[in-house]
């Protein structure tokens, strides 16, 4: 069944679908296939737990390595041989031997980076779907929704459940790119392209001051359009913006260079990536004028937000893992409300507590050859869960 509306330019149609209930087997057969999946899920969470905790730790060690370890410089015009081979801290204006160019757009930029962003104009389709049992069946009902927005990826309008009237274009005529300046430096010293790929900053490239290209486009904005009447753009139509990382130069709309900070290894007039005794390395940048200690301080609390994302991701790994190992015991009695209701309050229950105590054994694990008082603390705690867990079951009436 589908039932059709326009709503000005978003188009909206209404699909149902319906299937038989599916019986015991069959959804005994899906519970085994998701066990399969929670399986895998529940190793990989340990995996995850394990290494990061040894991650976090080597790279702790290794930043701490590397502080003890740096040389401010004096100047950064001049190469000292003394500095050879030896971790150095350094902050200066970013510069580059040459400008980086789009000579479709008559467009120049003394930067480390440009980048030429190309829009089309298409179709998007939206979902909306919910589920309800009747007479026996499941039906869907799923509601289509169709947009015209600017995509910066070619949206294939032929996986649309409704492609008549929603046509894109198969490919767009312009195409996006980033241009990377091949030698960029700091004073006298020339960056890793490790360093050149942290300057990732991108602002856009305001265009105020250009004038348009070609006939064929105009320009609206801080946008370069293909496209007869950009008020009113067709699906098809083209827009191009432009976004520029490390002002290399001074630039009489965009200001003077960019200044960043710099720790690496000095290997002539190169700053190279230094490989610490933990089997790290180091190659840091940032933008702006920053001493050594707030340098290392914002590496410190960067190791520690990626630990605790992935000791996060590590226990919600596992949390799925144990639910969908235990999802057979829900399929078994799903033919009665309450008892069913019941047993899943009682498994997603079971899974926070098991989750959680494994999860913190892992950690205290991966601790164990670093830091084995902290490893035997977090050991103690994987046990609360469980015991608040069984704290919570009531005591047997006494006959």
């Amino acid at each position: 069944f589908q039932q059709f509306t326009d709503t000005g330019s978003r188009k909206e149609h209404v699909k149902i679908t319906s299937e038989p209930k599916p019986g015991f087997l069959e959804r005994l057969s899906e519970t085994s296939g998701g066990m399969l999946m929670g399986l895998v899920s529940f190793l990989l969470a340990f995996y995850l737990l394990f290494t990061n905790e040894g991650r976090a730790l080597r790279t702790a060690k290794s930043l701490d390595e590397g502080f003890s370890l740096v040389v401010p410089l004096d100047s950064i015009h001049s190469i000292s041989q003394q500095n050879e081979g030896r971790l150095v801290h350094l902050a200066g204006a970013l510069s580059t031997s040459k400008p980086l160019f789009d000579p479709s757009y008559g467009l120049s930029i003394q930067a480390v980076k440009l980048k030429r962003n190309v829009e089309m104009y298409q179709w998007v389709e939206y979902e909306d779907s919910k589920e309800y049992e009747e007479n026996g069946e499941i039906k869907k009902e799923t509601k289509y929704s169709y947009n015209t927005e600017w995509k910066s990826e070619v949206v294939n309008s032929r996986n649309f459940d409704r492609e008549i009237g929603h046509k894109n274009p198969s490919a767009m005529a312009v195409e996006s790119f980033t241009a990377v300046s091949p030698n960029v430096q700091v004073g006298s010293f020339v960056l890793s392209k490790g360093l050149v790929e942290k300057i990732d900053d991108f602002k856009q490239l305001s265009l105020s001051h250009l004038e348009d290209p070609h006939a064929d486009v105009t320009r609206g904005g801080d946008y370069f359009y293909h496209s007869d009447n950009p008020r009113r753009p067709e699906v098809g139509d083209l827009r191009v913006s432009f976004f520029y990382a490390g002002l290399s130069g001074d630039d009489p709309y965009l200001g003077s260079a960019d200044k960043v900070t710099v720790i690496a290894r000095q290997r002539g007039d190169q700053l190279v990536p230094y490989h610490t005794k933990s089997g790290d390395v180091l190659q840091i940048l940032y933008p702006g004028d920053l001493s050594v200690e707030e340098v290392f301080q914002k590496e410190h609390q960067s190791n520690t937000m990626k630990t605790w994302a992935l000791r996060g991701a590590g226990w919600l790994s596992m949390f799925v893992g144990i639910s969908l190992m235990t999802r057979i015991f829900y399929t078994l009695v799903d033919w009665f409300p309450v008892v069913r209701d019941l047993v899943n309050i009682g498994l997603k229950a079971f899974a926070l507590c098991v989750a959680s105590s494994l999860s913190l054994l892992t950690i205290s694990v991966g601790w164990l050859f670093y830091r084995p008082l902290w490893a035997l603390l977090l050991a103690l705690l994987s046990i609360v869960p469980i015991m608040v867990a069984k704290s919570r079951v009531p005591p047997k009436k006494q006959q």
